[in-house]
């Protein structure tokens, strides 16, 4: 099977890769092979790779930034994942994307669901669900996974930001009133190609179960409890001297930001694991496997 890995140089894209190495024909394109900015060049990347599946994991997660540069936020995140999607219904293949948590406002005060309303704070949320929406619009056959708080070995994430901090301060204070599950690209990786077995080994497995899942580790935590973790194991696994900061629990209103992020951005994940069989790992479990990855290198 030829897949096509749009955003293959990011923490997401180039964990897929290496997830599918040994079991697909797989195309990796980045940033540097293709702007998604330019629709012809997306048109032209799948017209001339003829892939039978697409994973697309390109996006512009810049949040903040998004907020002031929202016309290349919406042609990669809105417009890019349409014209994929397009193409793939001209070709009959299939689209696997990913989408987030901020497509909700976080108000509710339990795990979003699938068909709960969304409502997304800012540009970043609102040009992600843009692009779910032409996903469906277009009749391709597709699966659509909606994680959040995404974190891995490598890119610009979380999880390294708090590493890097705590070789230099001695305290960080970090925002404790925003909840979720952190969700380690290795994770979304495992799942798409579980998706992907189930796709090959079950003919028409997708069409008859595509749509919109929620994908995310089990379990929640704030940022603070996050960061807490980390240093916690990263000062047990590490195999060079670690001195944990203090980490000071704070409100997101002393944290001001352009972009708002949603306070309740835990969603429940029930009904991939019924279509798919998937097993989503704890937060933890997550957590420990990306360390022990970093303390091996």
């Amino acid at each position: 099977m030829r897949v096509l890995v749009t955003g293959s140089r990011g923490q997401v894209g180039s964990a897929v890769v290496a997830a599918l190495a040994d079991h697909a024909e797989v195309v990796a394109v980045g940033h540097a092979t293709l702007d998604l900015t330019n629709a012809n060049a997306v048109r032209a990347c799948v017209r001339e790779t003829k892939p039978a599946l697409i994973v697309n994991a390109a996006a512009y997660t810049a949040v903040d930034k998004a907020e002031q540069d929202a016309a290349t936020a919406e042609a990669v995140n809105a417009i890019a994942p349409g014209i994929l999607a397009e193409e793939a219904q001209r070709l009959g293949a299939a689209l696997i994307h990913y989408s987030t948590d901020y497509v909700f406002d976080g108000t509710k005060s339990s795990p979003y669901r699938e068909d709960d309303p969304t409502n997304p704070l800012g540009v970043y949320g609102r040009t992600k669900l843009a692009g779910e929406q032409a996903i469906v619009a277009s009749g391709c056959v597709h699966v659509i996974l909606r994680t959040s708080w995404v974190y891995g070995p490598t890119g610009g994430n979380f999880l390294l930001t708090m590493l890097k901090l705590a070789a230099t301060r001695p305290e960080l204070r970090v925002v404790d009133d925003q909840i979720g599950a952190p969700t380690s690209s290795l994770l979304l990786a495992r799942v798409t190609r579980e998706i992907i077995e189930r796709m090959r080994s079950e003919p028409g497995t997708l069409t008859a179960r595509m749509g919109v899942f929620h994908t995310t580790a089990r379990g929640s935590v704030s940022w603070c409890g996050f960061a807490r973790r980390i240093f916690k194991r990263w000062s047990e696994l590490s195999p060079e001297p670690f001195t944990a900061p203090k980490v000071i629990p704070i409100p997101a209103s002393e944290y001001p930001t352009p972009a708002r992020r949603p306070a309740n951005s835990r969603l429940a994940g029930d009904k991939l694991a019924a279509a798919y069989g998937v097993r989503l790992e704890s937060w933890e479990d997550g957590l420990e496997e990306v360390l022990r990855t970093l303390a091996s290198r």
